[in-house]
């Protein structure tokens, strides 16, 4: 019904509604942002686990820390899973949010932000000291129309960073992105890149996880935090939940779930693991959403992995099928397996594995439900239903 609502509903109404109510939860927390040091992190990939090392740090440092992104939110030592599959909720959620964090006293609130959240006003009457941007590569090309207005709406943060009346403002970006200097030409006292030159150690696997650390480091140091300080957080941070989360009973094969859903970071996640055979369980992406990736990232399994294995993901209002054979039609030197049931699909994985092969389950990292037609959802984690089958099926 609400989908139906949103399809008749005309757009200024709709950015009406939630303009106003990106207001009024302002208004009614008396706008909390003014009072608590926020850093806000955006781009397509990274977001959560820089976020979780940002607040590594500052704990290290000593500071009192509230997180929100695709993961948890927590304040204080108070965590809670993030159910809502969104990574900047609507209806009062953020401004709430950044009122317990300053009732619970915290320094800082590190604030994953997304370019959904800014097309329903989200992230207005928020007063940022800092933003940090990670990487930008096209997603979500249905929900704003052009790669050109992804873009924007990422660049509506670093707006947000620039009207800050906070002193001083830090604006941290990528240099290896073509768009960090989009990001950078916007008004702050700091404004600092990092790259992949930046040699920090890391216990975190991948290219990918150097970028975040990278960019974490840069940010809090850029805050006076001490190298010293920021290298023992990092060298102590072993892994996100979600993200190239090792599932370890004992077995000898890996088993990895990550939250990788583009074609960019699915590469990235299989180039982590070379000179490795391995066994590939995918989907495709959401129902009725960035359809141009499904053939890539079929083309990307078919050169990388030994195995593939396509599944159920989210499809929504979309039919799984059609979704899986679109990835399929990607996929021309090996024989995919088609199995729907997720669940049976892992299993299969897992039943196949012989010792040193890597099991890599992506699209939903820490996704708490698969999502079906009409608004359904069905309870899921991909971590758990893969240590309940290495149990269940005693590869120990």
């Amino acid at each position: 019904m609400i989908n139906i609502i949103k399809k008749i509903t005309p757009n200024f109404m709709l950015n009406t509604y939630h303009y106003s109510i990106s207001l009024l939860s302002a208004i009614y927390n008396m706008f909390p942002s003014r009072k608590i040091k926020i850093i806000g992190v955006t781009g397509t990939k990274g977001k959560s686990t820089t976020t979780e090392i940002i607040n590594a740090i500052l704990e290290e440092a000593g500071y009192k820390t509230a997180l929100s992104n695709t993961i948890r939110y927590k304040v204080g030592n108070e965590s809670t899973p993030n159910k809502y599959k969104m990574s900047m909720p609507g209806r009062f959620f953020v401004q709430n949010l950044i009122s317990k964090a300053v009732k619970a006293n915290c320094d800082y609130l590190v604030l994953e932000m997304t370019s959904q959240g800014v097309l329903n006003y989200r992230h207005k009457w928020i007063e940022l000291d800092a933003l940090v941007f990670t990487n930008l590569s096209p997603e979500h090309i249905e929900a704003h129309g052009s790669y050109e207005n992804y873009r924007n709406a990422k660049l509506e943060l670093a707006k947000l960073v620039s009207r800050s009346s906070k002193r001083p403002r830090t604006i941290v970006a990528n240099e290896d992105d073509i768009e960090s200097d989009k990001f950078l030409a916007f008004d702050a006292e700091n404004k600092v890149k990092f790259g992949i030159k930046n040699n920090i150690d890391t216990p975190l696997l991948g290219e990918f996880n150097k970028y975040n650390v990278s960019a974490a480091f840069t940010l809090c140091t850029t805050l006076g935090i001490s190298e010293e300080v920021a290298r023992k957080a990092i060298s102590n941070f072993k892994e996100v939940l979600g993200r190239v989360q090792f599932i370890d009973i004992g077995q000898d094969f890996k088993v990895v779930v990550d939250y990788a859903h583009t074609t960019d970071s699915l590469k990235k996640l299989y180039d982590a693991f070379p000179n490795t055979r391995k066994i590939c369980v995918l989907g495709g992406t959401g129902g009725g959403r960035d359809r141009n990736k499904r053939n890539e990232m079929g083309k990307i399994a078919d050169q990388y992995c030994g195995e593939i294995i396509l599944t159920n993901e989210d499809p929504y209002d979309e039919d799984p099928d059609v979704i899986v054979n679109d990835v399929a039609s990607g996929i021309t030197l090996k024989k995919p397996k088609i199995i729907m049931d997720r669940k049976m699909a892992i299993t299969e994985a897992i039943k196949s594995a012989k010792t040193n092969d890597v099991i890599l389950i992506t699209g939903k990292g820490t996704d708490p439900y698969i999502m079906g037609p009409n608004g359904s959802k069905i309870s899921w984690s991909d971590a758990e239903i893969s240590r309940e089958i290495l149990l269940n099926t005693n590869r120990v």
